[in-house]
């Protein structure tokens, strides 16, 4: 059971994954180390500045840090990229991505950062891998709420950014990405790269 919700080992699913899936599973994993980059980029460089970040209008007069649109994409493609490959991919992800990160943003920014995609591994563990064979756009959603407030948290205080100022902008500006998120997760359960999951999925004991 614990391996059916982490997923394959990396040499069957080499062996057993056809190369639309293994392309598929590139991309994601390639989108999910640019958001990463990208968030901590923007951040550091696009809006409004406060101590600690540049923030950006979320809606409501609540400003958020600017990498919270990017940020939010980031949950998606990690879904995506667990559900056509395991758990490992998706943290080997996350360290690419904070080590970059530091280039492009701050330190303290890239630790942050990748702290935080870690501690959203765990959720996701717990609550979208399960989910995720029932209804794929579902967990999505789900599994991005819940990360949502924990991680906006815990990134904020990492990168020593006053919760009075960005937190509830940062949840506004999650919160609405998250569930475009799960609009996008429910129209690309429809596509092709995903038969064979499921049905691999199905067939397992």
């Amino acid at each position: 059971m614990k391996q059916q919700m982490i997923g394959p080992s990396n040499k069957q699913w080499i062996a057993e994954t056809d190369g639309k899936t293994k392309f598929a599973a590139a991309i994601a994993f390639l989108l999910y180390v640019g958001v990463i980059v990208g968030a901590n980029w923007m951040i550091a460089h696009v809006g409004k500045v406060i101590p600690g970040a540049h923030v950006l209008p979320v809606g409501f007069g609540l400003y958020a840090p600017s990498g919270v649109y990017l940020a939010a994409f980031a949950f998606v493609a990690r879904d995506i990229l667990q559900r056509l490959t395991n758990i490992k991919v998706g943290l080997v992800a996350i360290l690419i991505g904070a080590f970059v990160s530091a280039f492009v943003s701050t330190t303290a920014l890239a630790f942050a950062s990748g702290a935080t995609f870690m501690i959203s591994e765990s959720l996701d563990f717990l609550i979208y891998t399960p989910l995720q064979t029932r209804s794929f756009p579902l967990a999505v959603v789900i599994a991005g709420l819940v990360s949502d407030v924990v991680d906006s948290v815990v990134f904020l205080t990492l990168a020593h950014i006053p919760l009075a100022l960005a937190l509830k902008g940062q949840l506004v500006g999650k919160m609405w990405v998250i569930l475009l998120g799960g609009v996008l997760a429910g129209l690309g359960r429809k596509l092709a790269i995903f038969d064979g999951h499921s049905r691999r999925a199905s067939n397992c004991p």
